[in-house]
């Protein structure tokens, strides 16, 4: 990781028509800014001249190329401590749904994962005590090198007919980096208190 003090550059950045920069978070002046390359990350620390950091501590998410075919907008988090952005339904009609039945939804969206990283779909919680929707096959796994459509199997879990309309958000798309392994071939594994015990093998309360 490499880093850099660039005061000049993030003063433009920030608010270019001052001579003292002042941070648009908090609008304190005289801070300077330490930029980290991670990766593909890019991290802006704002960091007051008193040298400690304060609430305006923030990050720069990550980018990911993204094509959108559909009239709704980009998937994006609800608020600020989310961890999943809204994926809405692209439809040209509304869709029904009977009881227990399910159907792909589309999205109109594609994506350009980096490598080293996998999106997963997972259903919403709203959708789910609302209308008795969840996703099936959860969560469901979008690789780095997959470039179709990204579609979501819905089903409805209600007793009744339900419809999801153009626009609806009807599932969370979390960005996750996955952890590539290789596997060593053993006689025996080492030994736990555990063991092979499983399937509620500790018992129900």
């Amino acid at each position: 990781m490499r880093l850099f003090y660039y005061r000049k550059f993030m003063r433009n950045v920030i608010n270019p028509d001052q001579d003292g920069a002042s941070c648009d978070k908090c609008g304190n002046v005289g801070i300077f800014h330490i930029l980290t390359f991670p990766h593909s990350f890019l991290t802006f620390f704002h960091i007051h001249h008193t040298y400690h950091i304060n609430q305006c501590l923030t990050f720069a998410a990550m980018v990911i190329r993204i094509v959108n075919h559909s009239t709704n907008p980009l998937p994006a988090y609800a608020t600020s401590g989310s961890s999943g952005m809204d994926l809405r339904a692209a439809l040209a009609s509304p869709m029904e749904f009977e009881p227990l039945q399910r159907a792909l939804v589309p999205t109109g969206i594609s994506i350009e994962l980096p490598e080293g990283y996998e999106a997963q779909v997972r259903p919403r919680s709203g959708l789910a005590i609302k209308q008795g929707f969840t996703c099936l096959n959860s969560p469901g796994t979008i690789d780095a090198d997959y470039r179709g459509e990204v579609k979501v199997i819905l089903i409805n879990l209600s007793g009744e007919k339900q419809v999801i309309h153009h626009g609806d958000r009807i599932a969370q798309l979390v960005i996750q980096k996955v952890e590539k392994a290789t596997w060593l071939p053993v006689e025996v594994l080492n030994e736990t208190e555990r063991n092979a015990g499983g399937f509620g093998h500790t018992g129900k309360h």
